[in-house]
């Protein structure tokens, strides 16, 4: 892994501004022990670990830098049901997977709802998202979502906004349409994944900060290295995208990444906030290369998006963001931005979770492609099912065969570039 990612603090955003807790756990330092070594403390890792603690596992969890410190903890906040590449998956395993499928699709916004209310966890958490269409014809993708929720008895409330009632509930005569479901939501990320550290902690996980693994010694009882400690332990679980270097053969060039950014304004009037959005819902629209915002406990306005797969981030992200959100709202114009943020995501080229196992005890979960806040609470538990030897879940990923783009990292983000290029232009026209 690169040097540059080492050992730091949290990037300068509105969460780490505003967390609960900042999280001070040691070095990992000496000789450990235990069941699993999960490694990485963003989401993916942090619900594994719990999961495993609540199913009797001891557990390590071992962290380059601080919980939360990548994509987990400085995101868009928007809690949305489903995994990337569900779809792809349906196609290939037809419709006896059906139930299995829609109940995944669900089952990290269930896991988030039980957290938060079993451990006290305080993470703004809110219910509505609402999809936007941008073009007068995506409006037509909505009756699909009704009649998938019709089919499936779905309990929760949603809508379809035309495009007046549109307007009326997020003061922009940009969209000509909406989808709002609430079950789907936002919350604060960091925050939730601190609050679930905590937990773990607090069932007995041995968690780690400031500790990047140096180095991974396969065999009966894997060995997790750093610098000043390790752990040894029956299973291994890499949780995140940054462990390609430790297994070239498995992981190399199957997840690139991308860079996403974000603003957020000084804290706006009632009178704003009610104009833009009273129903205080997360909001996501159609193109193919999305915008998303929300509200945060104190009123900003979060606004993100512009993915960048060029792998060079933009020299102002307020000057990048902040035109894109005039757009939709001019009246904020004359609103300060207080806050400016970027951060990586993992992109599969398939959009499906690179998911497997090495030598039968090293299990690796990566690559959400922008959809990670519900994707890695389920992948945490199918991770925990698979340690604990039930299989049916983790193989609906296990051997799905994923396309490398050969030769160097910056190579394969040239090619995602231009691909997304194409994606851009599209949704201008």
């Amino acid at each position: 892994m690169k040097n540059e990612n080492q050992k730091q603090e949290h990037t300068n955003s509105y969460y780490a501004a505003t967390v609960n807790e900042a999280t001070n756990y040691p070095v990992l330092e000496g000789a450990r022990s235990a069941d699993v070594c999960v490694v990485g403390a963003g989401f993916t890792g942090v619900a594994t670990a719990l999961t495993l603690a609540e199913r009797g596992f001891s557990v390590a969890l071992v962290e380059a830098n601080r919980v939360g410190w990548g994509a987990s903890g400085r995101n868009g906040g928007q809690l949305i049901n489903g995994i990337s590449g569900l779809a792809r998956i349906a196609k290939r395993r037809g419709s006896g997977y059906d139930a299995m499928l829609w109940e995944l699709k669900w089952r990290g916004n269930d896991i988030i709802h039980e957290r938060v209310a079993k451990y006290g966890i305080e993470c703004d958490l809110k219910s509505g998202f609402v999809e936007v269409a941008t073009k007068p014809r995506h409006t037509a993708c909505f009756d699909d979502l009704v009649a998938e929720r019709e089919r499936h008895d779905f309990p929760f409330r949603y809508e379809v906004w035309d495009r007046e009632t549109t307007r009326l509930n997020l003061g922009t005569n940009a969209f000509h349409g909406g989808f709002v479901c609430y079950r789907d939501g936002h919350l604060h990320p960091l925050n939730l994944c601190i609050g679930q550290a905590r937990a773990a902690h607090t069932l007995g996980v041995q968690v780690f900060e400031q500790s990047p693994v140096t180095g991974l010694e396969h065999g009966a009882r894997p060995r997790v290295r750093t610098a000043s400690g390790y752990v040894d332990a029956d299973t291994v679980v890499l949780a995140g995208n940054a462990y390609g270097l430790f297994e070239p053969k498995h992981l190399s060039n199957l997840v690139f990444p991308a860079g996403s950014y974000v603003i957020a304004t000084e804290p706006l009037s009632d009178a704003v906030a009610n104009e833009i959005n009273p129903r205080d819902v997360a909001v996501c629209d159609t193109n193919e290369v999305v915008d998303y915002y929300r509200l945060s406990a104190d009123k900003r306005l979060l606004y993100g998006g512009a993915c960048n797969y060029s792998g060079r981030d933009p020299a102002s992200i307020k000057s990048f963001i902040r035109p894109r959100m005039l757009k939709i709202y001019p009246q904020l114009q004359d609103v300060r931005i207080d806050f400016e943020w970027g951060g990586k995501i993992g992109i599969v080229l398939n959009r499906i979770p690179a998911v497997g196992r090495i030598n039968g005890n090293v299990y690796y979960c990566q690559g959400y492609s922008g959809h990670g806040v519900n994707a890695t609470h389920v992948m945490g538990e199918i991770m925990a099912d698979a340690i604990g030897g039930t299989m049916e879940r983790y193989d609906l990923f296990a051997d799905i065969g994923h396309f490398r783009i050969p030769g160097s990292q910056w190579l394969g983000n040239q090619l995602i570039a231009l691909g997304m290029l194409y994606y851009k232009i599209k949704d201008r026209l």
